[in-house]
């Protein structure tokens, strides 16, 4: 059996989270969504700043890899989403441990990128990130502007992992039609 791994990988406040839950439900997966596993670890753990909270980041990135790997070794498919990023954005090369997992487990890869207009979406993330439902562990614990968010989206621009990927402009979300990649992800699957 081979193995396989869907990806769900973007912008901020693209839609990542929402669509990987669904595509979890849909499709009877395991899915991993770094924001929710970081507020778990985090949960007895009072981030002060923007360092700590980034630490933490990277240490829930290592913990998704982790719960990848032990579902490859047996032979599961799994669903992770976050806003991983390519080599030199951050210390820790998300992009290169991905394909690195890939690799040694002989793994398929269907990434679906979400991205969209960064002025959009940078409404939404403001939203979200006033709302009780974002958590303290993933708030950005300072003031930031559209042109900062921006930034921090096309950092994401170059990440790309071995197997297929779809790209998904969540500019507009009823212009999107969910169905459609719900059955690319079907299709990955069983094909």
């Amino acid at each position: 059996m081979e193995n396989k791994i869907i990806v769900i990988q973007g912008y901020l406040a693209a839609g990542k989270s929402t669509f990987a839950r669904q595509l979890s439900k849909t499709l009877n997966l395991p899915c991993f969504v770094k924001d929710t596993f970081k507020s778990a670890l985090c949960e007895n753990v009072l981030l002060q700043n923007r360092e700590e909270s980034s630490r933490f980041s990277a240490i829930t990135f290592d913990g998704l890899l982790y719960i990848a790997e032990r579902m490859l070794e047996v032979g599961n498919p799994l669903i992770l989403e976050g806003n991983f990023t390519p080599a030199g954005v951050k210390k820790k090369n998300e992009e290169g441990a991905l394909n690195s997992l890939l690799r040694r487990y002989c793994c398929r890869a269907l990434t679906f990128r979400f991205t969209g207009d960064t002025q959009v979406l940078y409404k939404r993330f403001t939203q979200r990130e006033n709302s009780p439902e974002r958590g303290k562990a993933n708030t950005m614990m300072l003031s930031f502007s559209q042109e900062d968010f921006d930034g921090w989206c096309h950092n994401l621009d170059g990440f790309s992992l071995d197997g297929e990927a779809i790209e998904i402009d969540t500019t507009d979300f009823s212009a999107v039609d969910f169905e459609r990649y719900l059955a690319a992800a079907r299709q990955f699957l069983n094909g």
